[in-house]
C-alpha cells in the first residue's frame, strides 16, 4: 500500500533506511539458481536490483522496505530474504505456497462472503480455540501497511471471562463520563475549549449507555460484547507511516476470514473509546505508550445465521476526469 506517511512516519522510515544499509545481506540470491530473467529488477519499487555483465541479478546495497515482491515473483525460487517466513504458521487453516490466479468465479465468492459478512449481536456459549484465534492475528498480518512497516500489534482476550473483566473496565470508564456529561457546566467548558465534545456525547449516547450499564449491574446483561466469547484488540504504534489505516486493513482481513470459518464478529467501537482515553485500561492491556488501538473485534460462534446477505444504499461514485478538464481549461 503507497500512501502519504504522517511526519512522524517520515522520521521512522528515514532512520529505517539509514539503519536497512547495513541487512542488504538480508536480502540472499541463489546464483546457481537464478534463470537471469530480470523479473526482480522489474518489479522493485525502489530500483535496488540491476543485472549484472553476466546477465544475472545484483542487489546495488541500497535500503529497500523489503516488501518481497522479488522473492514472491522469482519462478526459480532463487531469492530468499532473512527473517521472512514464506509461510504464516497456521494452525487450523491449510496453506499453499501456490499463487491463486485471478478468476470470475473466485471474485463472486469473495463478494459473497464481503455481503454475508454482517455484525454478530448473538452468540453461543461455546470458547473459541485459541489456535483459532492466533490464526486469525497471523491472517491479518496479510494485509498491506504504509510502506511495508507492518507497525501493528495485537492484543488477544482468549476467554469469556477475560472479556467480562474487560467489560468491568470499559463500565467503569463510561459510568465516570456520564458523571461528567451530566453536568451543564463541564458540557459548557467542552463547547468553548473541546469542541463540543462532551455535549455530542450527552446528546447521542448518554442516555443509551446508562440504560445498558443499568441492565448490566442489574441483570448481569452483557450489551457491550452481546456474549462473545473472545475478543481481538488491533493496535498499531503512532510513529508508523500510517497507524490507523494500517490497524484498520489488517481489521478487515481479520473479520472477513472469521466469517470465511463459521464465525461471528463485530466491531466494538465504545470499547475502543475506553481504550483511548482511560490511562487504566491501557494499563490493564499492558499497551505500550506508542501504540493506540484502533479495532475491539468481538468473536464468537453465532448464535442466529441469516438467509440473505445485507442490503446496502445505493452509491453514487464521482467521476472526475482531470485530464479532460485540463485540456478544457
Amino acid at each position: 500500500m503507497t500512501v502519504a506517511p504522517n511526519l512522524p512516519g517520515i522520521r521512522v522510515l528515514l532512520k529505517r533506511k539509514r539503519s536497512d544499509m547495513d541487512c542488504c545481506a538480508a536480502i540472499a540470491i541463489d546464483r546457481a539458481q537464478c534463470s537471469g530473467c530480470g523479473l526482480c529488477v522489474a518489479v522493485c519499487p525502489y530500483g535496488v536490483f540491476a543485472l549484472g555483465e553476466d546477465g544475472l541479478p545484483r542487489h546495488d546495497g541500497r535500503a529497500c522496505f523489503l516488501c518481497d515482491h522479488c522473492r514472491a515473483v522469482c519462478p526459480a525460487g532463487a531469492i530468499a530474504i532473512e527473517g521472512h517466513a514464506s509461510r504464516l504458521g497456521l494452525q487450523t487453516v491449510a496453506e499453499s505456497e501456490r499463487g491463486c490466479l485471478p478468476r470470475p468465479a473466485l471474485a463472486e465468492e469473495l463478494v459473497a462472503l464481503m455481503r454475508q459478512r454482517r455484525s454478530c449481536r448473538s452468540y453461543r456459549p461455546e470458547p473459541l480455540p485459541l489456535a483459532i484465534l492466533e490464526d486469525l492475528v497471523r491472517i491479518g498480518t496479510t494485509a498491506p501497511s504504509g510502506t511495508n512497516c507492518q507497525g501493528w500489534s495485537f492484543i488477544i482476550l482468549p476467554e469469556r471471562a477475560d472479556l467480562l473483566h474487560f467489560g468491568s473496565l470499559c463500565a467503569d470508564f463510561f459510568r465516570r463520563l456520564n458523571t461528567l456529561a451530566a453536568s451543564p457546566p463541564l458540557r459548557l467548558w467542552s463547547r468553548l475549549f473541546y469542541g463540543d465534545a462532551l455535549g455530542r456525547y450527552h446528546r447521542n449516547h448518554r442516555q443509551s449507555v446508562a440504560e445498558a450499564l443499568e441492565q448490566w449491574d442489574r441483570d448481569g446483561r452483557d450489551l457491550l460484547f452481546h456474549g462473545a466469547a473472545a475478543a481481538i484488540l488491533v493496535a498499531a504504534r503512532r510513529d508508523s507511516s500510517c497507524p490507523g489505516e494500517d490497524a484498520m486493513l489488517a481489521t478487515a482481513n481479520i473479520i472477513l476470514s472469521a466469517e470465511a470459518m463459521g464465525l461471528g464478529s463485530c466491531l466494538i467501537g465504545f470499547a475502543t473509546e475506553a481504550i483511548r482515553h482511560s490511562p487504566k485500561i491501557r494499563a490493564s492491556l499492558q499497551l505500550p505508550g506508542g501504540e493506540d488501538v484502533h479495532a475491539v473485534i468481538a468473536l464468537g460462534y453465532p448464535a442466529i445465521r441469516f438467509a440473505r446477505p445485507a442490503a446496502r444504499r445505493k452509491v453514487s461514485p464521482r467521476v472526475v476526469r482531470l485530464a479532460v478538464e485540463q485540456r478544457l481549461g
